[in-house]
């Protein structure tokens, strides 16, 4: 194995500090919609404004693109990505069926020691819905249904259930704010309910659970487009 000298072991560190800390800001920035879809990320700017090289400013663009949030034009310059509201009915249609799917396997392949991931993430959610945490939230609702999903035990449902709550983070937080953070304990509730049929092995409850779950997302999330965009978009059954 190479022998890397200590001055090249910093230097690899730091940068992977410095991509880090562009990353996060960038990405909360982005889910709060303080930098709004289609807004210019201009490499050059982001280096002064952070203080550092291009290189961890790209790294960390780069790895918002692979979760969706960036978009690199056939320039190559980036811009926060767009949310395709034309889209969201297929969206939707996709999410519903894997929260479907991916309940119905937990619920089959139930043990209790299995259990105690799910548990976990579930406690973060209340937690985060308890401090009107938005961003939390997100981060503890992606980690309940993934974990879900991973008991299940298919590991393409689980990449792709991952990949579509990672590109529905700025849907979600368009969902949160329907309630201004103060998300009902009805939604905690509902996670408990799924908990309890995955345990008691209650295929058909789960499929029932996860279905009325999804489709009151929906729901609210179309009400508030149909109410606060400009330009309302029917986002009922194509």
């Amino acid at each position: 194995m190479a022998h890397i000298e200590p001055e090249e072991s910093d230097f690899r560190r730091a940068r992977g500090t410095g991509t880090q800390s562009v990353y996060a800001a960038l990405r909360g920035e982005i889910l709060a919609m303080t930098l709004p879809p289609g807004c210019p990320l201009d490499e050059v700017r982001l280096s002064e404004r952070f203080g550092m090289s291009r290189t961890p400013v790209r790294e960390a663009l780069l790895r918002l693109s692979g979760e969706g949030l960036v978009t690199t034009l056939p320039n190559r310059n980036s811009i926060v990505a767009p949310i395709d509201f034309a889209a969201l009915p297929t969206y939707f249609d996709a999410l519903t069926l894997m929260y479907r799917v991916t309940t119905r396997g937990a619920a089959q392949r139930a043990t209790p020691a299995a259990m105690s991931n799910i548990r976990k993430r579930q406690e973060e959610f209340a937690a985060a819905v308890a401090a009107r945490d938005a961003f939390a939230m997100i981060e503890a609702n992606r980690e309940f249904h993934v974990a879900i999903a991973e008991l299940a035990g298919n590991a393409y449902y689980t990449t792709f259930f991952s990949r579509l709550l990672d590109e529905g983070r700025r849907i979600l937080r368009l969902y949160y704010r329907t309630f201004d953070d103060r998300l009902p304990r009805q939604y905690v509730d509902e996670h408990e309910e799924m908990i309890a049929a995955i345990e008691g092995r209650d295929v058909e409850l789960a499929d029932k659970l996860a279905t009325k779950h999804a489709e009151q997302i929906v729901k609210q999330v179309q009400d508030y487009l149909a109410r606060d965009l400009s330009d309302p978009i029917d986002l009922s059954a194509h």
